[in-house]
């Protein structure tokens, strides 16, 4: 297994509130921990929210006695949801904050995926898919037939996401399994890569040959900024 992880702050924001978390050895029970976050909220909130939030679940895994990679998810996800919750309730400079989250480990040959938000798990092999769905205003549009899949990215509400840890006293986490062939490559990101670049010119930059992981990671990146950079840039790439 290789990964590459990295953030980046973008061209337009003054603070980085997204968080990365990215362990190709054990963390408690799971085989490996991969985790993109994208905090929301004034000030420092955002970056205290996805930052908090990250290393929150990465303890709860770390201590989880359970064998079943779903459940230590889930009970990581609902306890990263509490202290989001606590501390936004608690502390006034962190009132309404809040963080999308998108974990994966794989084992064997099947990556165990969770998402709350919009931020995004991408399968590529010969074709790129998306494996994770967004929790977003423009995304049940789309659902609903209200918008054409094409009208979404450039849609005015877009950034308007209907679930995030820290959000409500209770969270619902999607949970999805896919069996991962040779040559497979799982893209994690924020929407600060996926807003910015289209998922056919991701694909491009991943299937490039004489590149490795890292300057893959770093070409997604910098292609980002040259489109704009309108937000923080997340990204995990991993080859199981």
């Amino acid at each position: 297994m290789k990964a590459y992880s990295a953030t980046d702050i973008g061209r337009k924001r003054k603070i980085n509130q997204d968080y990365v978390f990215a362990s190709e050895s054990p963390v408690g029970n799971l085989s490996n921990l991969f985790v993109v976050a994208d905090g929301m909220g004034g000030h420092n909130a955002g970056d205290y929210a996805s930052s908090h939030a990250v290393q929150t679940l990465v303890k709860e895994i770390a201590e989880d006695q359970n064998i079943n990679a779903v459940k230590i998810m889930r009970h990581a996800i609902e306890t990263a949801n509490a202290e989001i919750v606590m501390k936004s309730h608690s502390e006034p400079e962190l009132a309404g904050m809040g963080t999308t989250m998108v974990l994966t480990t794989i084992v064997g040959k099947y990556a165990y995926i969770a998402n709350v938000g919009d931020s995004r798990l991408y399968l590529v092999e010969d074709e790129i898919r998306q494996v994770t769905q967004d929790h977003s205003l423009v995304q049940e549009m789309v659902r609903l037939g209200e918008i054409a899949p094409e009208e979404a990215r450039n849609h005015p509400d877009k950034n308007i996401i209907t679930r995030a840890i820290g959000a409500e006293d209770e969270v619902e986490a999607d949970f999805f399994d896919i069996e991962l062939k040779p040559g497979a490559v799982l893209l994690m990101c924020s929407d600060g890569l996926s807003n910015m670049v289209e998922d056919e010119r991701i694909r491009e930059i991943i299937h490039t040959q004489d590149k490795s992981l890292e300057e893959k990671g770093q070409e997604l990146v910098r292609e980002a900024n040259q489109n704009g950079g309108k937000d923080n840039i997340a990204i995990v790439l991993i080859e199981p």
